[in-house]
Parts: C-alpha cells; sequence; structure tokens
C-alpha cells in the first residue's frame, strides 16, 4: 500500500511540475522561429539554442522515465503480497524513485528559468511563420533575367523540352502556365533565363517580363515588378493596388506575352488566383514559366502533371564537365594531372549533381594550387559545408527556414544516413515515430499515415527525389540544419568530438571497438549502423559498452536493460537463432518497444517469452513457433492481446503448434484491424492432418494474404471467400483440393497458385457470362501466376475438361471460354495441364506458357475483343499490346498456331521459344515483328538455319540460340541483323562459323557482346572478327577444338573483358607475358581463363594474377 502511495505522490508532483514547465516551455517557444533565424550570425544565440534544446531533451527523457515506470505498474502480474513484496525488496523502490524524479525534475525547472531569463537579453520576436527580412534577403539574392547560355551544362534536354511547351504547345487556355520544380540550387531559374532569352521567344511573343517573387507573396509587390519589367520604371509606390492592376492590364491585355516568376513559396491557392484573375488578359499563346521549389505550388498552378517540368540533379559527366570548367579555370591547378583529376571526380561525385553545390565548391578549389590541398579539402572540409564561403547552405537552407517545425525535426534526422544511401520510407517513418515526430492530432488515421504524410511533404518541398521505391540521401544537411544532437561516427576523431548533448549517432560498425574509448555521450536516444556486410557481428562485449553509457536509447540493432527503447531492428541477419541473445530475461520490462524488425532472420528458432505483454507494439515482422518447446518461447497464444499491430507479420512453424484449435483461436488474428500483410506458413515436414484453419480467420481489413505449406484439411477456410478487400493472395505449397471463387473479389490485383499437387480446379462455379456483357470477373487483377498445379485441368468444377487430341474444333469460342480477364497485364502458367480457362486477350506485360495447354492460346486468338474497331485495325487483335512472350513445351502447339499468333504480337519486346519439337520456324511470317528488339530460341530441332523471315527483324539487338543442334548455318540471314548488340550460341554441335568464304560479322559493327559456348566445329576464330570494333566482352566456353587465339584480336581495341573457359589448348598459350597468344589479348583489361577439374584458375585485372 505504501509504494502504492508514494508513486501516486511522484505523479502528483510530475503534473504539477509539469504544469509549470508548460508555461516556460510555451513562451520560449513563441520565440524560437526568430531565435533559430539569429543563431546563423549570433553564436551566443546558437549556443542558447543548444542549451534550450538540451533541457527539453532531458525533461522528455525523464517524463518519459516516469511515465515507463507507470506502465510497467500497469503491466505487472502477480498477486497484490507478492507484487508489494518484490517492490519492497526492488532497487527501483517507488520511494527512491519519487524522491530521485522530484529532484531531477526541479533541477530542470531551475535550468529552464534560467534560460527564460536568458531569452530575454536577446530581444527576441514572437512570430509563427519565417519573415522575409533584409537577413534572408542576403541569403537569396534577387535574381534577373538575363543568364549566358555558355554557362549552363547538362540542361539541353530540359531545355528543349520547356521551348516545346512554350513555343509548339496548343493549349485550350490562352494563358497557359508551367512549373519548373526543384530543390534549391539545382538551376530552375538559370534554366528559364535561358528560354527567356532565347531569339525564338523573344521574336514569338509580343512582350516578355521577368518578376522575382521570393517568400513574400505580396500581390501588390508583385505586380508593382511585373509593370517596372515591361516599362523598366517601378511604379508610384503611392499608387493603390487598384490603380496598379489598371496599369497591368493595360500593358498585357490583348497582347502575346511571356511573364517568369521566379521562386515562388506560397502555397495558398487563394493568394495565387487573386494574382492569377490579373494575368489572364492575355491573347492565345500566352506562356507564364514558375520556378519553385514546391511541388504543391506545381500543381496550384498546372492541374497537368505532364506539363510540369521536374528538373533533376546533372548525370555523373555533366557534373565533372561544370566541376572541371570553373575548378581549373584559374590555372593554378593543371587539368592534365591525373592525381587533380582524381580528387577533383571524387568531389564532383560528392555534390549529388546540384550545380550550385558543384559551383560554388569548384570556385573554391580554383584557389587552391596543389593535390594535396584538395585532398585536404576534400578529407577534411568537404564534410563541412557550412563552412564553405559562398552561397550553397544559404540557399540549401533557406528551404529547410521555410518548413513546419514538425518537419524540421523529420528532416535534421535524416542527417543520420550516409550519402547515397537508398531510404526505405516505411523505415524512415517507424525512426520518427520512434522518437516522438510525429504527432497523431487525427485520431482517425493512423500514426503510420501521419508519417508517410510528413514524408510526402517533404518530397513535395523537393527535399527527396524518388528512385525507383527508394529515396537517394544527398548528405547535403549540415550542423547547422541537424545541430549538435545528431552525428555520424566514422572515424575515431569525430567520436571523441561527439559530446554529451549528441541524441543520435549512426556509426561505421568497424570503428565501434576503437570508438568506445573515446565515447562521451550518455543521452543517445538512436544508435544506427549502415553496413555494407550483413555478416559484420558485434560483440557482447562491445554492445554491453554501449549500452552502459546509452541508458535513453530508443532506437538500436540490440538492447540490454533499455527501458526507453521503442524501436529494434534485427533485419538481415541470416544466422540469429534467438531474438535477440542479448534480450533482458524479461521482455515484458521493455515496455515502450513499439517496431521490432527481423526481416530475413531465417534461422531464428522461437520468440521469447512474455512478448505478448509488449502492448505498445506496433511493428512485429516475424513470429517463429519454437519447435519443441525446448528453447522455452513464446506460444502463438501471446499474439492475443498484441491487436495494435500493423504493417506486415509473418508466423512460421505453424504445425509445430501444440492444441492447436485452442492456440489458433488464441492467436485472435481476427481483432488484428490494422495488419495489412499476413503470411501463414507450415514447414514441409509437419504433419497437420487433424488441424484447421477456421481458428486463424484474419480481420477483413487485410490486404495481402500468403499461405505456404498447409497439410491439413484439403478444404479451404470457409472465411477466405469473405476477404474481398485483398489486393494480393499468395496460396503456395499444400493439399488444397479446391478454393473458393476469387472472382467477384474486386480489389484482387496478384493472385499466385503454386505447388498445390492436390488442387482440381480454380472456381466451385460454372462459368457464366456471354462476350459483350458486363461482368464483375476478376475487375481489377493484373497478375496471374500458376505453378506446379498437375491436376487442375479446368479453371470451372463443374466443366468437363477437354483434352488437347480432342476432335472439338479449335476455332469453336465455347460458351465457357468467352469468360475472359477484363485487365489482366501478365499471365505465367507452368506445369498446369489446364485446357479450359479464362481468356486474355488484353495482355500487355508478359505471357509464360510452360508445360501446358496449347488450347486457351488458340482461343483467345480467335477472340473479337473490339466488335466496333475495322477488321484491319491491329488494335482490335487479341495481345496486340502484349510485350514480352514466353512459349516452352506447349503441348498441341505447331507451326500455323504459333505463327497465327505472332501476327498479333505487334508490340512486341521479348520473344523466347523453346522446346516446341513441332515448330519450323522457317514456315512462319515474321514481318508483324520487325520491332522485336530481344529473341531467344532453344532446342528447336526442326531448325536448320536461321529462317528467312529474321531479316524483316530490322530493330533486333539481342539473339540467343541454344541447345540446336540441327543448326548449322546462320547465313544469309545473319548478314542482315546488323543492329544486333548482344549475341549468343550455345549448345549448336553442327554450326560452323568458320570456313574459307565464311564473312558474316563484316558489318556488325554495333555488337556489343558475343558469347560462343559449346561448338564442336569451331576450330579457330576466323579473321572477321577485327570487324568488331566496337565489342566490349567476349565469351568463350567449352570449344575444346580451338587451338589459338587469331591475331586479329589486337585490332579489338574497346574489348574490356575476354572470358574462356574449358579450351585446353588456351592454357599455356594465354599465359601472362609468356604465352604465344599473350601479345594478342595484353591490352585486354579483364582477361579470364577458367579451366575445369584439376587444372589451374587464372584471372588476370590489369597486371595481377591470382592463383
Amino acid at each position: 500500500m505504501a509504494e502504492a502511495i508514494a508513486f501516486d505522490i511522484a505523479a502528483e508532483l510530475i503534473i504539477k511540475l509539469s504544469l509549470d514547465l508548460k508555461r516556460t516551455v510555451c513562451q520560449v517557444k513563441a520565440v524560437l522561429l526568430d531565435a533559430e533565424e539569429k543563431s546563423v550570425t549570433d553564436n551566443l544565440v546558437k549556443v542558447w539554442l543548444e542549451e534550450l534544446k538540451d533541457v527539453l531533451y532531458d525533461a522528455e527523457d525523464l517524463l518519459d522515465d516516469f511515465s515507463t515506470e507507470a506502465l510497467r505498474k500497469d503491466l505487472s502480474g502477480g498477486n497484490k503480497l507478492t507484487k508489494e513484496v518484490r517492490l519492497f525488496f526492488s532497487s527501483s523502490n517507488h520511494f527512491a524513485y519519487g524522491l530521485k524524479m522530484g529532484r531531477k525534475m526541479k533541477a530542470i525547472k531551475a535550468r529552464l528559468a534560467s534560460i527564460e531569463r536568458e531569452a530575454n537579453t536577446f530581444g527576441f520576436i514572437p512570430r509563427d511563420r519565417p519573415a522575409e527580412t533584409s537577413f534572408m534577403t542576403k541569403r537569396r539574392q534577387q535574381t534577373h533575367s538575363f543568364e549566358r547560355d555558355d554557362d549552363i551544362i547538362g540542361r539541353d534536354d530540359d531545355k528543349a523540352a520547356l521551348l516545346k511547351l512554350v513555343l509548339e504547345f496548343q493549349s485550350e487556355e490562352n494563358v497557359y502556365i508551367i512549373p519548373i520544380v526543384g530543390f534549391g540550387g539545382l538551376g530552375k531559374t538559370a534554366l528559364a533565363q535561358l528560354v527567356y532569352n532565347h531569339e525564338m521567344v523573344k521574336n514569338h511573343f509580343d512582350l516578355t517580363m521577368f518578376a522575382w517573387v521570393s517568400d513574400d507573396f505580396d500581390v501588390k509587390v508583385i505586380v508593382a515588378n511585373i509593370i517596372k519589367s515591361v516599362t523598366n520604371q517601378a511604379p508610384d509606390q503611392n499608387l493603390e493596388m487598384d490603380q496598379l492592376q489598371t496599369q497591368l492590364r493595360d500593358k498585357i491585355d490583348g497582347k502575346k506575352y511571356m511573364l517568369v516568376l521566379d521562386d515562388i513559396w506560397n502555397e495558398d491557392p487563394e493568394r495565387w488566383s487573386r494574382l492569377k484573375k490579373l494575368l489572364m488578359g492575355g491573347a492565345k499563346g500566352s506562356r507564364i514559366i514558375v520556378t519553385t521549389r514546391s511541388l504543391r505550388v506545381a500543381e496550384i498552378t498546372n492541374k497537368c502533371q505532364s506539363h510540369v517540368l521536374k528538373l533533376k540533379g546533372l548525370s555523373d559527366d555533366d557534373a565533372w564537365s561544370l566541376f572541371k570548367r570553373i575548378a581549373f579555370e584559374q590555372g593554378y591547378a593543371d587539368s592534365t594531372n591525373s592525381a587533380f583529376v582524381e580528387v577533383g571526380r571524387q568531389i564532383s561525385g560528392r555534390c549529388g549533381g546540384v550545380p550550385l553545390a558543384i559551383r560554388t565548391i569548384a570556385g573554391t578549389l580554383s584557389l587552391k594550387k596543389t593535390a594535396n590541398e584538395w585532398h585536404s579539402f576534400k578529407e577534411n572540409e568537404l564534410a563541412k559545408i557550412s563552412q564553405i564561403e559562398g552561397e550553397i547552405l544559404p540557399t540549401l537552407k533557406l528551404s529547410y527556414d521555410h518548413l513546419p517545425f514538425h518537419l524540421k525535426h523529420c528532416f535534421a534526422y535524416c542527417r543520420l544516413y550516409p550519402k547515397d544511401y537508398r531510404i526505405r520510407v516505411q523505415a524512415l517513418v517507424q525512426l520518427w515515430i520512434a522518437q516522438g515526430f510525429i504527432k497523431q492530432l487525427n485520431q482517425s488515421q493512423s500514426i503510420e499515415e501521419i508519417g508517410f504524410g510528413y514524408f510526402k511533404d517533404l518530397v513535395e518541398r523537393s527535399f527527396f527525389q524518388e528512385v525507383g521505391e527508394r529515396y537517394p540521401w544527398e548528405g547535403l544537411t549540415s550542423e547547422s540544419v541537424a545541430g549538435m544532437e545528431s552525428s555520424i561516427v566514422d572515424s575515431n576523431k569525430i567520436a571523441s568530438d561527439v559530446g554529451e548533448k549528441c541524441r543520435h549517432i549512426s556509426i561505421n560498425p568497424l570503428l565501434i571497438p576503437s570508438l568506445i574509448p573515446l565515447f562521451k555521450g550518455k543521452k543517445l536516444r538512436t544508435l544506427l549502423h549502415f553496413q555494407d556486410n550483413n555478416d559484420q557481428k558485434l560483440s557482447d562485449e562491445t554492445w554491453d559498452l554501449i549500452v552502459a553509457n546509452c541508458g535513453c536509447l530508443r532506437i538500436s540493432p540490440s538492447i540490454c536493460k533499455l527501458k526507453h527503447l521503442r524501436y529494434l531492428d534485427l533485419s538481415s541477419n541470416y544466422n540469429i537463432k534467438i531474438l535477440p541473445k542479448k534480450l533482458p530475461k524479461k521482455i515484458e520490462k521493455l515496455v515502450n518497444l513499439t517496431h521490432i524488425g527481423c526481416e530475413g532472420c531465417l534461422s531464428l528458432t522461437h520468440m521469447p517469452r512474455g512478448i505478448g505483454k509488449l502492448t505498445s507494439l506496433e511493428t512485429l515482422s516475424m513470429f517463429v513457433v519454437d519447435k519443441d518447446g525446448s528453447h522455452g518461447g513464446a506460444d502463438l497464444s501471446e499474439l492475443r492481446l498484441l491487436n495494435n499491430l500493423r504493417g506486415e507479420l509473418e508466423i512460421r512453424n505453424l504445425g509445430f503448434v501444440k492444441n492447436a484449435k485452442e492456440k489458433f483461436k488464441a492467436a485472435n488474428l481476427k481483432e488484428k484491424q490494422h495488419l495489412r500483410s499476413l503470411l501463414l506458413e507450415w514447414n514441409a515436414d509437419e504433419d497437420d492432418d487433424e488441424k484447421s484453419l477456421e481458428d486463424l480467420q484474419p480481420h477483413p481489413n487485410l490486404k495481402k494474404f500468403y499461405i505456404a505449406g498447409w497439410r491439413g484439411d484439403a478444404k479451404s477456410p470457409s472465411w477466405l471467400s469473405l476477404h474481398t478487400n485483398l489486393v494480393s493472395m499468395t496460396i503456395h505449397r499444400g493439399n488444397f483440393k479446391h478454393l473458393p471463387s476469387f472472382a467477384q473479389f474486386l480489389c484482387l490485383q496478384d493472385l499466385v497458385i503454386c505447388d498445390l499437387t492436390e488442387l482440381e480446379y480454380m472456381d466451385d462455379n460454372s462459368p457464366k457470362g456471354s462476350q459483350g456483357e458486363q461482368q464483375s470477373f476478376f475487375p481489377s487483377l493484373k497478375y496471374l501466376y500458376l505453378r506446379d498445379c498437375p491436376n487442375m485441368k479446368s479453371w470451372w468444377r463443374t466443366t468437363k475438361p477437354i483434352d488437347d487430341d480432342s476432335n472439338e474444333d479449335d476455332t469453336t469460342v465455347t460458351e465457357t471460354s468467352t469468360m475472359a480477364f477484363p485487365c489482366l497485364s501478365s499471365l505465367t502458367i507452368r506445369n498446369c495441364p489446364l485446357t479450359l480457362m479464362p481468356l486474355y486477350p488484353s495482355l500487355d506485360e508478359g505471357l509464360k506458357l510452360s508445360n501446358t495447354s496449347s488450347r486457351p492460346l488458340k482461343q483467345t486468338i480467335k477472340m473479337n475483343i473490339n466488335a466496333k474497331a475495322p477488321s484491319t485495325s491491329t488494335s482490335s487483335l487479341p495481345l496486340s499490346k502484349l510485350k514480352s512472350f514466353d512459349i516452352h513445351n506447349i503441348e498441341g502447339l505447331d507451326t500455323h498456331t504459333l505463327d497465327e499468333c505472332l501476327q498479333h504480337l505487334t508490340s512486341l519486346k521479348r520473344l523466347t521459344i523453346e522446346d516446341c519439337k513441332e515448330v519450323d520456324l522457317e514456315g512462319m511470317q515474321w514481318e508483324p515483328l520487325k520491332n522485336l528488339p530481344h529473341l531467344e530460341i532453344d532446342n528447336i530441332p526442326k531448325l536448320v538455319s536461321l529462317p528467312i523471315g529474321l531479316q524483316h527483324l530490322v530493330q533486333l539487338k539481342t539473339l540467343k540460340i541454344h541447345n540446336c543442334n540441327g543448326l548449322r548455318s546462320l547465313l544469309p540471314v545473319f548478314q542482315h541483323l546488323t543492329f544486333l548488340e548482344e549475341f549468343e550460341v550455345k549448345d549448336c554441335k553442327e554450326l560452323e562459323l568458320s570456313g574459307a568464304g565464311i564473312q558474316i560479322f563484316q558489318d556488325h559493327t554495333s555488337l556489343r557482346s558475343l558469347w560462343l559456348q559449346n561448338i564442336p566445329k569451331c576450330r579457330h576464330l576466323p579473321e572477321w572478327l577485327q570487324h568488331l570494333t566496337n565489342l566490349q566482352w567476349l565469351y568463350l566456353v567449352n570449344l575444346p577444338n580451338l587451338t589459338s587465339l587469331p591475331d586479329e584480336m589486337r585490332c579489338l581495341t574497346n574489348l574490356q573483358m575476354l572470358f574462356m573457359e574449358r579450351i585446353p589448348q588456351l592454357e599455356e598459350r594465354c599465359r601472362k607475358d609468356s604465352g604465344a597468344d599473350w601479345h594478342k589479348i595484353a591490352h585486354i583489361p579483364d582477361i579470364e581463363l577458367i579451366q575445369v577439374g584439376p587444372s589451374l584458375l587464372f584471372i588476370y585485372f590489369d597486371d595481377l594474377i591470382f592463383f
């Protein structure tokens, strides 16, 4: 009882003190924006800000400590007497704990009061948005309309695109707006200046104007600047807005004009609309070019995203050209000196393709006279861009200054990422959540959704640019942005500089042992390491040293007694067996833990017991059932209360669950409404004959569902047909004999069915509908993958399958075959004898058929998918949009059928024909494939020579021929394939490549790669090899009769790699320096000679030899 009273007293004390602190913090917060701007030029203000942040961090840690103890108290189990005894003897006795907390809180209050008093001496001005002050104007100088064309490098394509929109594009509106978007320093203004001053533009428009806008979006000021651009004289400052707008419309109405509005920041549509109304009186063809860092501004000014010009960084070559022009212009550095060039390229690469960064840094280097000075700059000053004289930091920081406070915190945190690191957005958002950066003001929106919204805001403000599914980090933030609380530790020197105020670090794991003795910070919240090698291991002693000094950690790759911990990521530790090795004995003490990442921990044997008490847990990527209970791991019932789980969850080793019905139900999957992806996996050696899936029902909000290895009841669970919100469904390895109909799943886009050896059909219903009727049949399905279902002969249960040798006329399109996937994009069928299934005329990505029936393909070809289209229109033909077609051992496929099919494939980019024994390629028409760039032919017994029709493939870039033992010659067709860049011939035993009069490669100057393998009749490489002047890669494999290399090898001056394997007679002849053929190939940078068996392996890289 006494301990409960002490705890309550401590809680009340915290509340009272925190109310006093709240008043102080609110007063300080009001002047933070002004203080942050002044800190750039006033070092005393900068120190004051660092002190403020430090005490606020300490206060937050203290309150977090208390809330953690309160949560532990609520979650502690056992009877009342047991708890009281345990608490009395606990090292964290709540009497002492309450007194300690009170003392710490009073100390923090005193520090804050001192900081508040000091703030009064600086004269800070309370405000809630950045001001357009003379200080900011100094950082971003006013732009003008002139730029020299020859000063701009790497923007030819962007310039051409902009000129086309300005001069050629026909818009419905009289005045059309063209936004140019990109982060600071990319050259948006320079590009606009180039086009503005272009002679064609000057001649095209009656009037051209240029106005600088910047942050202060004052319509009156902007109008005055436009008038000044027209008249070369500023209007009277005493004029009212109505008089100014009259003057403006007098100047522009009825005229075809072009106006550049440079550097717009305003994201308020209403303010933009007030200006736009005044500019709409121009004649047809008028243009307004807007430059901005914000995608939101672009969307406000132009709704058509295809006409928004999004600038990217310069290419490596263009960046180097710009760097070289500026860095060497003073003549101090020698542009022909390899020492300058090598370090210069490294520095140029660090600039992220940003022209302003390149110009600033190259300008600094142009005054340095020795290569050692350049190297010193790279090693020391480049990492401190804020100390470089010039405009780069002010320009980049200006964007940061305009961010809301919550986004500033999030962006500054990204400083922990190494340069060029490809950020995974989901992982970054989870880190932000763990640090408390995400504020959930709207309970109807999940905290992850809010976090993704934060990132979207940063993207729209051009702080990130998307590359694939990830975002490369340019690493251009500095201490002035991230402050002293974040640091990348990649050297002992930096480690020794990490002060006690540092809260977040990322480290090079190889330096950790030497880092520990130098490490000072004890207030760390984040400890990350980004390793290139997943096999790097850190000793227990190393982690003990770190954790002993880092009691406030919220994010870490390892834990021990870290009660503040929110985020634990063990992903890609492939050999880890226990999660994790250094977990405390009672994981339930980590009550703040919200994220446990263990993707790729394939050797994990079990989960720690007590994990089910972590009710704050939101991410648990994997739950592994203990195989035999010998590890003392958690059982499946510990998932019962983890209903805040969201994102993805994999549950493995389900076959080892004892009392399965009870445990399956106890897992309570149907209450986990936030989960979006669920994988249920059984091992292949598990016996589940008596088990049922009924009690593993997930919540219907699920978007992705994966069942693997189920060996129990052959009947699919009844709830599966209720999950109509699924977007992706995979069933892999199992003994299901039939599945529910997925045809009415309106959201389903991906369906994967494989290794179901007992499956007889896909749909329990009979086929319905006829061509032309609007049926909701797989309305969203885009990707269908069927593999290794040897008993599935029909899609539907009630339809009798038809054998391929049936007498039924193939041209008959029956009622069952009129069912078709309306928007299917990609289809794969392997080892499934399907003779009846829905047809697929609208495929546009890929079709792969292997060891299956040809009947559905034949029926698809016979379809008329667009009855309204003219019969001569290729767009009305089934499969006319298909890009990739692979066929392998198709039953019933003959030359006529394949030829008829290929007539439809006018959009094809890739064709593979394999193991089609009844097909004669010579009897086919190839003209419709004239634009085909990639062709592979494999194991076609009837192929004796290349089909004459291949000469029509004038765009063919890649040709691969494998396992065609009847092929004797490439003539006469090969001479016509002059656009080939890659040619590969393997396992063609009768092929003759050399001989009297054979000249087949003399016109193939485009060829980049040549691969010859297992061609017994290839006795020597003939003289035509000398014509392959652009050849870069040559592979010679298993040519047992090849006795030497020709002298013409010396003509292959662009050859980068020569690979030779299983050619016994060349082993001695190609030995470095001493071999008879060595002089013929000595110029090749990369030579590999591999002899399978007991012989040596030689690999030559320049002058290095490895044995």
